[in-house]
């Protein structure tokens, strides 16, 4: 069997899918790399040569590639954002065409825009992002397409809605309210939110999305109706929602806003998902709704 290598995997999806292909595949078939001293194996995913090199040594069949710079963190330094995740892209393409690898990137709803309809956003529909993080995701699913109908490439995506953990800090996305929320509330029983209290956003517990990710990955080639990017969705909520949940479990938790740059950014997103493409053409089902997510989350991060 050949090996997995996970790109960008000490990231907030790349520390639990690591630990999901190990726990199904074994712990030498998958290759955790990235450019952290810690890494297993350090690499640089602008290094193409570096990327061949481990492909070739280790006979890697398949690669995740998880290494970008995120949506707010893009605004800051958008030059950056844009030469990081489209040239890490294009290398690991490159590499899929010379190896005939298959390939799993993400994508995310950044990838929408306000004139994108919000609620129930179709899979085919209007996309103009006003990030510099939601333009690499929409020219990198067109990549994507490209490289699978000009060269063949096994390339295969999800666009990622806000996705939450009861294990990792937040990460510098724009969703990450959603993750910072259950640190305030068990650190300081309060939290200030950069969001307005009714800002909805689709989210996902990071179980079903690394669920999602492998089976995509699984699922016959056949059977795949798009090379760009499949929607996915579980929940929609609200900063008012999930802090009213929390506080189920915590009762003397507070919350306040202060809305911040972010809050456009989310404004130009959809407030929830249709991801009917992905339940019909590869058997897509989540398995957690805000009460069970916030339950699990607040039990995880208590016991970490």
């Amino acid at each position: 069997m050949k090996k997995i290598l996970v790109i960008g995997a000490y990231g907030q999806v790349g520390t639990e899918l690591v630990l999901a292909l190990r726990k199904k595949y074994g712990d030498s078939q998958v290759i955790a790399s990235g450019i952290h001293k810690e890494a297993s194996v350090v690499l640089d995913a602008m290094d193409k040569e570096a990327i061949l090199f481990i492909v070739k040594k280790e006979n890697v069949g398949e690669i995740y590639h998880l290494a970008a710079l995120l949506s707010s963190s893009g605004e800051k330094d958008p030059k950056r954002c844009w030469e990081l995740n489209m040239g890490s892209l294009r290398n690991v393409l490159d590499v899929g065409v010379e190896h005939k690898l298959k390939i799993f990137w993400p994508s995310s709803i950044a990838a929408f825009g306000p004139t994108t309809p919000k609620e129930s956003t179709p899979q085919h529909t209007i996309i103009e992002p006003t990030t510099m993080y939601g333009v690499t995701k929409y020219a990198g699913e067109l990549l994507c397409q490209y490289y699978y109908k000009k060269f063949s490439v096994d390339v295969r995506s999800i666009r990622y809605p806000g996705l939450i953990s009861g294990s990792d800090e937040p990460s510098g996305g724009t969703t990450d309210y959603a993750v910072a929320i259950f640190h305030g509330a068990l650190k300081e029983g309060k939290y200030t939110c950069y969001l307005s209290e009714n800002t909805y956003l689709p989210m996902m517990y990071m179980d079903d999305a690394i669920r999602a990710t492998i089976s995509l990955m699984e699922a016959p080639a056949e059977k795949l109706k798009t090379r760009m990017s499949y929607n996915l969705s579980a929940i929609s909520f609200s900063p008012k929602e999930i802090a009213a949940e929390i506080k189920k479990h915590v009762p003397d938790f507070k919350i306040s806003y202060a809305p911040d740059h972010r809050q456009a950014i989310a404004d130009s997103w959809p407030s929830s998902i249709d991801d009917s493409e992905a339940r019909r053409d590869w058997g897509w089902q989540h398995e957690y709704d805000l009460p069970k997510m916030t339950e699990v989350v607040l039990k995880n991060l208590k016991k970490n």
